[in-house]
């Protein structure tokens, strides 16, 4: 009898913790979509081929799309998710220049966002992983005295509408959205 309460009680200590933990990882609609994303101009990545030294390094795709490498040239890797890439480059590495390439590709820098509109410091910012459109709003200089301040405007980058969209001033930024504060009207 004692046992089993011993084990409860460790399985209630257990269940605490895994509470605790998803509490310090909110969730993130990016996060969630990382898998997913697209490669755009300004994205640093760092591109590591296993034994190999001279293809393995650090590439910023280019405003056309595109990075270059040794060995296989310009290539043209924007709208491409990290796995497409991974498996572009294994394509074209083997068999002429390796047999069965390993590759590990990461992104050190999205690229930015841009906010504009009522704000006090309309301009281009870093993209940080987690961010709001409240957090963007804040790193901008916070609001004027205009600003509406429930929703913003946005055109993300990978919408190939290039569509302007409401979206509530807590919903997560994504590498590359444009960010319109609108003026309110009294």
């Amino acid at each position: 009898m004692k046992s089993d309460n011993c084990i409860v009680d460790y399985l209630k200590i257990i269940i605490v913790k895994l509470f605790l933990l998803g509490c310090m990882f909110p969730y993130s609609s990016f996060a969630d979509d990382a898998f997913s994303y697209h490669l755009g101009s300004g994205d640093k990545l760092s591109i590591k081929v296993f034994n190999q030294a001279d293809l393995t390094g650090e590439y910023t795709v280019d405003g056309e799309g595109k990075i270059s490498m040794p060995l296989i040239g310009t290539l043209q890797i924007g709208n491409m998710t990290l796995q497409e890439l991974e498996e572009h480059l294994k394509k074209k590495l083997s068999p002429d220049f390796l047999l069965n390439p390993r590759i590990s590709i990461q992104v050190l820098n999205y690229r930015p966002f841009y906010i504009l509109g009522e704000v006090n410091t309309p301009n281009s910012y870093p993209f940080v992983s987690g961010m709001t459109y409240l957090t963007a709003v804040a790193i901008a200089g916070g609001f004027t005295y205009r600003a509406v301040e429930k929703h913003v405007f946005v055109v993300h980058a990978n919408d190939p509408n290039k569509k302007e969209v409401q979206e509530n001033i807590e919903n997560y930024v994504r590498p590359g959205d444009i960010i319109r504060v609108d003026e309110r009207l009294f």
